[in-house]
């Protein structure tokens, strides 16, 4: 039952704060659901990418949407989600979850330091076009085999990304992410078959309850600080990458012993 009152917070977030939430989803099955390590990967990505098409049909309609950007992006995310879903069948679950937590302490610094001036980046001088088709494809790629090998949707960097390269606004750099979050997570669910088994029917509920989640924080977001609570998210997401390395802390601890095939399935 917990599991499903924090997907309602993770939705909240969503709809909130327009990405952050989902991280935390991986955590949310390993360790208030009971799920594996890579069965909370595959089932994370099956549920990011469903909430994250839901977010973006809802921005392509307002026009908040650039499809351009999305393909190209999304292209690139795809192949790296797949590349990392299949890398991920070598790497114990341990390292993974070990990965997410400083995957998390990385994004919740980078929340703390969204300051959404957008148009003041958007007014930066424009890169030349090799850097721009270069660092594009590293950023596309790097993120997508994240997606894949640790379940995170990776928008608290193609947020930036998109505004940095694709001289999007941040709206419409959101809502282009999350179309391009539901393409590498698909891509990447797709990887993980063979790998682990999925609930189907715990991913439908959670999926559901985080998409009334979006609805209602979207509705709540004209009545609270966005800054203030994306301050508190970022320091509740430094308290939770903590407890995830603590859990996980023999990956440090014997380095080389966690990275034996035999710590595959471990969490």
């Amino acid at each position: 039952m917990i599991g499903y009152v924090l997907a309602l917070a993770i939705g909240l977030s969503l709809g909130i704060l327009g990405g952050g939430g989902s991280i935390l989803t991986v955590p949310i099955f390993v360790y208030a659901m009971g799920y594996s390590a890579k069965q909370s990967i595959a089932m994370s990505l099956l549920v990011v990418g469903a909430t994250s098409l839901v977010g973006a049909i809802r921005h392509w309609r307002a026009g908040s949407f650039d499809v351009r950007a999305a393909l190209v992006f999304g292209v690139l995310a795809m192949v790296g989600a797949r590349i990392g879903a299949e890398v991920a069948r070598f790497v114990p679950g341990i390292v993974q979850l070990s990965l997410l937590g400083v995957v998390m302490i990385v994004a919740a610094a980078l929340m703390l330091r969204r300051r959404d001036q957008s148009p003041e980046v958007v007014q930066n001088p424009r890169p030349s076009s090799t850097v721009v088709a270069v660092a594009t494809a590293v950023v596309g790629l790097a993120v997508g085999v994240l997606t894949g090998l640790v379940g995170v949707g990776g928008g608290f960097l193609f947020v930036p990304s998109l505004v940095l390269l694709a001289r999007l606004p941040m709206k419409t750099a959101v809502g282009t992410s999350l179309f391009v979050i539901a393409l590498s997570t698909a891509s990447g669910a797709l990887g993980y078959r063979g790998q682990a088994t999925v609930p189907w029917d715990v991913v439908a509920w959670f999926t559901v309850i985080a998409t009334v989640g979006i609805f209602v924080g979207t509705h709540l977001v004209h009545y609270v600080s966005q800054q203030a609570l994306r301050r508190a998210f970022a320091y509740f997401l430094f308290g939770m990458a903590g407890f995830v390395l603590y859990q996980n802390r023999a990956v440090i601890a014997h380095p080389f012993a966690a990275l034996r095939p035999s710590s595959a399935g471990t969490r």
